[in-house]
């Protein structure tokens, strides 16, 4: 399926709003999500059966060109199957016209998206973790999502209404005069809408294609390098020698003992329980209602308040420095994960990506992720071996500068963008930098082989023979610091 491009000086843009849907409109939206968790399992089931089939066939010797043909999963031979089906399975027969077609389609769509991503990674054409075979989607697990993508979709003249296929005119908990203005005066066109159902609330997501003019900056020719840490949020400092603290508002810290008050209510009640079919009480409901609208309240304050660092700094410097951090690894830390969690630190890196890209005249440039940021000094360029975490203050044993360690991380970041545009110093060539001190390699990434402790076959105690002990490996040099978005 060829992909959507916008106009030129047009950029996709969401406008998402609370809605506030009575009683039957929310059963109606209930209902929309189901048949699209619906039409999903079915198509998933009518893809698979094939190649279960398959398999059972080659079991009692059947060659392959007797074998049960594959059935496709592209989206128009799903559409096509599921018409047919549709009239004559009992499980769409007696209600499948109850719903927009979107419904179905939405479904539809996500099957056939999750057959090609499994089978592009089986292929090694899809970069990350390996993607297993679709399953189903539970009843009780399963995200309640529906998109619209024709019929009719607007947002109504009083500013407070949307009008959605098939589930007509809802309430909005906000005002849409923004996008409404926009589609008056015709620099926005709606694409399509998006249900959802998270955090206790229904919301809709409006895609437009939207005239935007990139917005100049405040200090055009100045960067700031972002260092990001626990204790406090982020440490900007600038090429102008500024040096800017956003402390860390610990959003869910502070929620911690209202959490564990309302976890020990519900720890008290009749919760379900799969094993038995037991069915949660009426107040066991209620204790987890309210103690899901803590978790709510804590995720909408951290969203706030990134929202807010994050365009206040792309709409203020010209140039943005940040690391190019391991998140996923670092929550393996059990002393850490919670903290680095509740900082968002992937969240900070993905909106400073499309702010600087959509919003602004701003470039981000990305630290090499093994970049000792940390080790170097801020003044003279010389990196330490070492420098353990629990060391906050930093002290150059060549030219006695002392400063915070935080400081002189955002410092070296900041340098880094000066680097890249003179082509000299850490992120310039290798022929034209002057010679930087680096004791026992500080600016590699060493990774050690361990041996195993669980004993194999032909190995006494695991060990490792000679001819098949690893090396160890060593990341990109400074000379590769920065990476362009």
């Amino acid at each position: 399926m060829k992909k959507f491009r916008p106009q030129p000086g047009f950029v996709v843009q969401a406008y998402r709003f609370a809605l506030d849907p009575n009683t039957t409109q929310e059963h109606a939206l209930r209902s929309h999500c189901g048949a699209a968790r619906a039409a999903y399992n079915w198509a998933v089931g009518w893809v698979t059966a094939s190649w279960w089939q398959r398999r059972a066939e080659k079991s009692y010797g059947i060659p392959e060109e007797q074998l049960t043909q594959w059935r496709p999963w592209s989206l128009p031979s799903l559409r096509k199957a599921f018409n047919q089906a549709k009239h004559t399975d009992l499980r769409f027969a007696s209600w499948w016209g109850e719903n927009s077609k979107e419904a179905y389609n939405t479904g539809l769509a996500n099957a056939a998206a999750a057959f090609d991503n499994y089978a592009k990674s089986r292929q090694g054409k899809r970069r990350g973790r390996a993607m297993g075979m679709p399953c189903f989607k539970s009843k009780r697990k399963a995200r309640l999502s529906c998109r619209f993508t024709t019929g009719t979709i607007r947002p109504d003249a009083d500013g407070r209404h949307v009008t959605l296929p098939r589930l007509g005119t809802i309430r909005t908990h906000e005002p849409t005069v923004k996008l409404l203005a926009r589609v008056q005066t015709g620099t926005a066109r709606i694409l399509s809408a998006t249900v959802r159902h998270e955090r206790g609330r229904w919301f809709v997501s409006l895609q437009t294609e939207v005239k935007r003019d990139l917005e100049h900056v405040a200090r055009p020719d100045v960067a700031v390098g972002i260092d990001l840490g626990v204790k406090t949020l982020a440490v900007m400092a600038d090429s102008t020698g500024e040096i800017r603290t956003v402390p860390n508002p610990g959003h869910y810290d502070r929620a911690r003992q209202q959490l564990r008050r309302a976890s020990r209510v519900v720890s008290r009640r009749q919760g379900p329980d799969q094993r038995t079919g037991q069915k949660p009480s009426k107040r066991w409901e209620k204790a987890n209602a309210t103690r899901n609208r803590v978790h709510h309240r804590v995720a909408n304050l951290r969203e706030d308040a990134l929202h807010k660092l994050t365009t206040a700094v792309t709409a203020d410097y010209g140039t943005v420095v940040v690391e190019d951090l391991n998140v996923a690894g670092i929550l393996r830390n059990r002393r850490l994960a919670r903290r680095i969690a509740d900082a968002g630190f992937g969240e900070i890196r993905r909106q400073l990506t499309y702010k600087t890209r959509q919003r602004h005249a701003t470039r981000i440039m990305v630290a090499d992720r093994w970049y000792p940021s940390s080790k170097t000094c801020s003044g003279c360029s010389t990196v330490k071996a070492k420098l353990p975490l629990h060391i906050r203050t930093y002290k150059c044993d060549a030219c006695g500068l002392v400063a915070d360690r935080d400081d002189n991380a955002a410092l070296n970041l900041a340098a880094l963008a000066a680097a890249a545009a003179t082509g000299t110093g850490v992120a310039g060539d290798q022929d034209t930098a002057p010679a930087v001190p680096k004791p026992r390699g500080a600016d590699h990434k060493t990774r050690t082989t361990r041996p195993r402790r669980k004993a194999e076959a032909g190995r006494a105690g695991g060990a490792t023979l000679p001819h098949q002990r690893q090396t160890e490996t060593r990341d990109r040099t400074q000379a590769e610091a920065l990476t362009f978005w």
